[in-house]
């Protein structure tokens, strides 16, 4: 069974992405590998309160359990020490990653205040995209009796794309409103 932004990928997307970069083959076509989605919360880590809320507003967007990620070193004037959780990360493959960005795209991004597009300059060279949201309540997931406790986020979208062209125009056919 496959998602609506699969089906248009593999009817529209590919086809459209052969022809614009001359692929030879269908396995040549940039696809997105995985979509990471990951919330800071160094500065309450102490606040388990917060800590549960993270947690759970991760799983009702993705559908998964967090994981906590430590920090690595220790930095004084942070005042991290190394080995205390400084974050949350989730991290989509397959079916639930085609069915989070369809979200993503359709009634996510459509609810943010004042949204003008997505800007085209959060790709890095090898085409993959990143993008942060200042507030979680974007999500329709989010009701809104948790909007006391909100707190930002950040998408990280990890093509196969070997340039920076390849990946935004893997994006714009899978229909990511990019602003003109």
């Amino acid at each position: 069974m496959s998602t609506p932004l699969q089906t248009i990928y593999k009817d529209t997307v590919v086809p459209a992405l052969k022809a614009e970069f001359g692929f030879t083959s269908i396995m040549e076509v940039p696809k997105i590998e995985k979509v990471t989605i990951n919330v800071g919360y160094g500065r309450h880590h102490k606040d388990k309160a917060f800590i549960e809320n993270v947690e759970a507003t991760l799983k009702s967007i993705t559908g998964q359990q967090p994981v906590h990620n430590v920090s690595k070193k220790s930095i004084s004037n942070f005042k991290i020490r190394e080995g205390v959780p400084v974050g949350a990360s989730v991290t989509l493959r397959g079916e639930t990653m085609y069915e989070f960005l369809y979200r993503l795209i359709h009634l996510t991004l459509p609810r943010v205040r004042d949204f003008q597009g997505i800007s085209p300059k959060s790709f890095d060279k090898q085409g993959n995209y990143t993008l942060g949201f200042k507030d979680n309540l974007a999500f329709p997931e989010i009701t809104g009796d948790a909007s006391d406790k909100f707190h930002g986020l950040e998408i990280v979208i990890t093509t196969s794309a070997t340039t920076l062209d390849q990946g935004k125009a893997l994006l714009t056919h899978l229909g990511f409103p990019f602003k003109k």
